[in-house]
C-alpha cells in the first residue's frame, strides 16, 4: 500500500510540477512505476520488478549502472574536494585532459570540460567561429546536437527548431551521407561542418563508406573545420573508441559527453587541435563554465577511461554488437512485415519497423517482458538498442527472446488489420 501511494504521489507531482504530458506518455507506455535502484544492466522498480536496460540512458550507461570502480572514485574525491575553487590548479581536470589527448584521434590536444553534450557542441561551435572568423555552419538533416539555441541551430529536425525561430543565423542543412551536397555549398564563408559519424536520433544511420573522409577532404580544401559530434557514439559504443576511428578520420574538434561520466556523473567535453585553441590561449576567459571540469565529474571520467581499456570494452562492444545484430536479423528475416531493417555498429543498434505505429506496441510488450528500449527522437519508426557495453551474451539472448515475442504480437496485430 505504501509503495502504491508513493507511485501515485510521484505521478501526481509530475502532472502538477514537471509536465503532465510526460506523465501521460509514461502511463501510456505502461511505465506507471518508479525506478528505485540499479546495478549493472538491471534497473529495479519500487515493486521489485527487474528490467534489462537496453536503452542505457541514450548512451550514458556504457559501463552499466553504478559500476563499483566509478562509484568508489567519486566517493574518494567527494571526501577530498567535490567542486573546484576555480583559482588553484585542478589536478583531476588536468589528468583527464591528458587522457583525452591520448584517447582521441590524431593530434587532438586541448580539452574544455562542461556538463553535457549540448554544452560541448555549443563550445565547439564557438571555437570554430572564433578560429575561422566565419559564420556559416553546415549540418545534416535529421541530425541531433542538442536543444540549447546554438546546438539547436545545428540540429536538423524542424519539429524541434521551428517553435524557437529565428535561431542563430548561418546554419545550413543538407542530407546526411551525401558529400556532394556539402561540396555544393561549402565556401570561403563556412566556419565548420558538424556531423555525427553515425546519426543517433536520426535513426541509427550508418553513412556510406568514404563519406567522412570526403568531408575531411572538403574541409581541408576550403580551410573549414570538421566537428565530429561523438556525444552518443564515443567511448567505445560502436566497437571503436570513437566512431570516427572506423573511417580513419581525425576531426578538428570532437565532442564527447554521455558515457564519459561512467553513468555516475554528468560531464561533457570538446577536444581540439592545439592551433585551433589559439584564440582561447590568448583570451582564456572567453569561454568558461562554473561547474565544468569539477573534480567529482573528472574523477568519474578518469576512472571510466581506465575501466574501458582494462576491461577491453571496445572490442567487446564490437563482438557483442555483431552477435546482437545477427540475432535481430534472424527476426527481421522471419517477420519482414514488421521489421524493415536492422543496422548499426557495435552496441549502437537500430531496428527500423515497417510502420510507425508498431513502435509503441513493441515498446509496451518489451517493457512488460522486463526490457527497456525507446525509439529515436527524429524517427519514431526506429527502435534504438544501446545496452551497457558490459552486457553478457546470456542477457542478449533474454532480450532477443522478449523481442521475438513482441514482434510476434505486432505481426498478429497487423494481420488482423
Amino acid at each position: 500500500m505504501e509503495k502504491e501511494r508513493a507511485i501515485g504521489e510521484t505521478i501526481e507531482k509530475y502532472e502538477k510540477y514537471i509536465n503532465p504530458a510526460v506523465a501521460r506518455l509514461f502511463r501510456f507506455m505502461g511505465l506507471s512505476t518508479i525506478e528505485h535502484q540499479a546495478a549493472g544492466v538491471i534497473i529495479t522498480d519500487i515493486n521489485g520488478k527487474e528490467y534489462i536496460d537496453c536503452l542505457g540512458g541514450y548512451g550514458v550507461f556504457s559501463l552499466g549502472h553504478r559500476h563499483p570502480r566509478i562509484v568508489e572514485a567519486v566517493k574518494a574525491q567527494l571526501d577530498l574536494m567535490p567542486m573546484s575553487s576555480k583559482v588553484l590548479f585542478n589536478k583531476p581536470m588536468a589528468d583527464l585532459a591528458e587522457l583525452m589527448a591520448e584517447i582521441t584521434p590524431g593530434d587532438l590536444t586541448y580539452s574544455f570540460f562542461g556538463n553535457s553534450g549540448t554544452e560541448a557542441v555549443e563550445g565547439a561551435l564557438k571555437l570554430a567561429k572564433i578560429h575561422t572568423g566565419r559564420n556559416k555552419v553546415i549540418s545534416m538533416i535529421n541530425s541531433f546536437h542538442g536543444k540549447t539555441l546554438g546546438a539547436l541551430s545545428a540540429t536538423g529536425r524542424d519539429l524541434f527548431r521551428d517553435p524557437f525561430q529565428p535561431l542563430l543565423s548561418g546554419f545550413v542543412h543538407v542530407p546526411f551521407g551525401d558529400a556532394a551536397a556539402v561540396a555544393e555549398i561549402i565556401d570561403a564563408d563556412t566556419a565548420a561542418v558538424i556531423v555525427e559519424p553515425i546519426q543517433g536520433e536520426g535513426g541509427i544511420i550508418v553513412p556510406p563508406d568514404g563519406y567522412l573522409l570526403s568531408l575531411r577532404q572538403l574541409c581541408d580544401h576550403h580551410g573549414v573545420l570538421l566537428i565530429c559530434d561523438e556525444v552518443q557514439t564515443g567511448m567505445g559504443r560502436t566497437g571503436k573508441m570513437f566512431a570516427s576511428d572506423h573511417y580513419g578520420v581525425t576531426p578538428d574538434i570532437l565532442t564527447t559527453a554521455k558515457a564519459l561520466g561512467g553513468g555516475v556523473m554528468p560531464i561533457g567535453a570538446f577536444t581540439a587541435r592545439s592551433e585551433i585553441f589559439e584564440k582561447y590561449v590568448t583570451s582564456p576567459f572567453l569561454h568558461t563554465s562554473t561547474f565544468g571540469g569539477n573534480p567529482l565529474a573528472c574523477a568519474a571520467a578518469i576512472e571510466t577511461i581506465k575501466v574501458i581499456f582494462e576491461e577491453n570494452l571496445v572490442d567487446k562492444a564490437a563482438i557483442k554488437g555483431h552477435y546482437f545484430m545477427e540475432r535481430l536479423q534472424v527476426l527481421a528475416d522471419n517477420f519482414p512485415g514488421v521489421i524493415q531493417e536492422v543496422r548499426g555498429k557495435g552496441l549502437m543498434i537500430g531496428v527500423e519497423l515497417t510502420k510507425e505505429g508498431i513502435g509503441g506496441l513493441l515498446m509496451s510488450e518489451l517493457i512488460n517482458k522486463g526490457v527497456l528500449v525507446a525509439y529515436t527522437l527524429n524517427n519514431p519508426k526506429v527502435i534504438r538498442i544501446e545496452p551497457p557495453l558490459i552486457i553478457e551474451k546470456e542477457t542478449i539472448d533474454q532480450v532477443i527472446s522478449a523481442f521475438a515475442y513482441a514482434v510476434e504480437q505486432a505481426y498478429e496485430m497487423l494481420e488482423d488489420l
